[in-house]
């Protein structure tokens, strides 16, 4: 510039061409800045999201919270651990978070990082993790109004108290306990939203069926203190899915029980009757150890399921001992042990109520006394009719007329007559009376001991076919008893006692 000017000509000029110069870059810069990013500028202004965004400290921050229950993780029953995903959906109101659309070009939603903005710290009461690892880091949804809206992904394991009594036909009721952890009442109040729970997203779980999920608001007052503590706590209602136990479990326990009672029809004498049902008994409590590995240690609660295994393991175990008692009845007959009298009316009883004939107890319908009576009475005719041929052959190869007398008397027909004649003929034979006398005597003794023995052997086959058919009408009854005993059972235990369950103890008691 030429010196000739006035000092305040040039001052003048390169003053106005300063303006002009920043005024071209204001508006180069606004250019080049999204509505968004002006927004998001002006937001963050003076902006700290450490306090609570009211400006009177008096008023609380009204939070309202819901679920989106997506999927049930996990049930630990032995932990007493519920897992589940969720979509934690929080809303508030900002103060600070406020603008006017026309300046932004009608921007009325944005969506900015959570951690630039004032978040309630909600957190899970019951759960069951070591440590909170924080919330997924998801973009907070703003309205011009102050309205935010954040639903983070959470992957909750909380504490339920698993109640096994009706396992595997249980319901559970789980709880979500939802609170603020630093902020009382006054501070950060707590509601549940209009529609506090949405299972549009959920995907149904393979072993848990879901029933309910209600939503309860909780106001806690403790005596030190008049502030309040609210909370909103989620009760999620399931229902154990009994397919896979009852193929895997019920199914098979009722085979098992089949195969204890079919020892019952073996023969009392079998010795498989006890290996029957001592290998049963074995596989009941496989079962058993099965059922204890997926139940909590506790004492509080005693499984169905359990219950019924018990059952039938203590039925078993009976059948054995049954068979071991059924085993000695059998064989008390080889001692040629009488049946007692009151065991034989009590036989008698039974047989009539399970249609069966007592063959050898009472055969054709007469007492066991008179059958004994006849038969003593036919072995004391065999043994006299021995003893008068004995007598008779002696007679004549003494020479005794005794059968010559009784057939001049006429008392004996004419085959006695012939034998007479044919012993008076060898009485004749002098010569030959001692040696054949010798032969016949010792044969009359063979054939008397030969039919005291067949007497014996007699006797001793029916004491033992007597006992034969006691053992075999008790094990009759007996098979009846826990045909009716284990019907009995299942039924009461698998498909009545259920019936009569109560979920809202449940949820009580949880």
């Amino acid at each position: 510039m030429d010196a000739s000017y006035p000092l305040w000509v040039i001052l003048s000029l390169t003053t106005i061409n300063q303006f002009f110069q920043y005024a071209l870059g204001q508006n180069r810069t606004r250019r080049e800045s999204t509505d968004e990013q002006r927004l998001f500028s002006a937001l963050m202004y003076n902006y700290d999201h450490n306090t609570r965004p009211v400006y009177n400290a008096a008023h609380p921050v009204n939070v309202s919270i819901g679920i989106t229950l997506t999927q049930i993780f996990d049930v630990d029953e032995r932990n007493q651990v519920i897992s589940t995903n969720v979509w934690l959906d929080q809303e508030w109101f900002d103060e600070k978070l406020v603008w006017d659309p026309a300046e932004y070009n009608g921007l009325k939603v944005f969506r900015m990082p959570c951690a630039s903005i004032w978040r309630p710290d909600i957190v899970l009461y019951n759960s069951a993790d070591d440590y909170n690892d924080g919330y997924m880091q998801a973009l907070a949804m703003v309205h011009n109004n102050g309205h935010v809206f954040w639903p983070p992904i959470v992957k909750l394991r909380s504490t339920c108290n698993i109640d096994i009594t009706y396992f595997p036909f249980d319901d559970q009721i789980c709880k979500l306990k939802l609170g603020s952890w630093a902020y009382d009442g006054f501070q950060v109040d707590l509601f549940s939203r209009e529609h506090p729970v949405d299972l549009s997203n959920f995907v149904s779980n393979g072993e848990w069926e879901l029933i309910h999920v209600s939503a309860i608001r909780n106001q806690i007052t403790y005596p030190c203190c008049p502030e309040h503590f609210p909370d909103i706590t989620f009760h999620i209602h399931i229902r154990r899915r009994t397919l896979y136990y009852t193929y895997n479990v019920i199914i098979p326990c009722v085979m098992l029980s089949m195969l204890a009672l079919s020892g019952f029809w073996m023969r009392p004498d079998s010795g498989e009757k006890v290996t029957l049902g001592l290998t049963v008994l074995l596989a009941f409590s496989v079962f058993m150890l099965l059922v204890a590995e997926n139940m909590p240690a506790t004492s509080s609660f005693v499984p169905l399921i359990g219950i019924y295994l018990t059952t039938v393991m203590s039925m078993t175990s009976l059948s054995v001992i049954l068979a071991v008692l059924s085993s000695n009845i059998n064989h008390r007959g080889q001692k040629e042990i009488a049946v007692p009298r009151w065991l034989i009316s009590l036989l008698c009883f039974l047989s009539k109520i399970m249609c069966m004939d007592m063959l050898f107890i009472r055969p054709n319908g007469r007492d066991f006394s008179e059958y004994r009576k006849q038969s003593s009475r036919s072995l004391d005719q065999r043994q006299h009719g021995v003893n008068r041929t004995y007598q008779c052959m002696s007679t004549a190869l003494s020479g005794d007329s005794g059968c010559l007398m009784d057939y001049e008397n006429g008392n004996a027909h004419s085959h006695n007559r012939t034998t007479c004649e044919s012993q008076n003929h060898i009485s004749h034979q002098p010569n030959r009376q001692a040696d054949e006398s010798k032969d016949l005597t010792l044969i009359l003794e063979r054939l008397d001991d030969l039919i005291a023995k067949e007497d014996d052997r007699e006797r001793a086959e029916v004491f033992i076919k007597q006992w034969v058919e006691v053992a075999e009408i008790i094990d009759r009854f007996f098979f009846w008893l826990f045909v009716i005993s284990t019907l009995f059972a299942t039924l009461f235990l698998i498909i009545i006692y259920p019936l009569f369950k109560n979920p809202g103890t449940i949820g009580q008691m949880t």
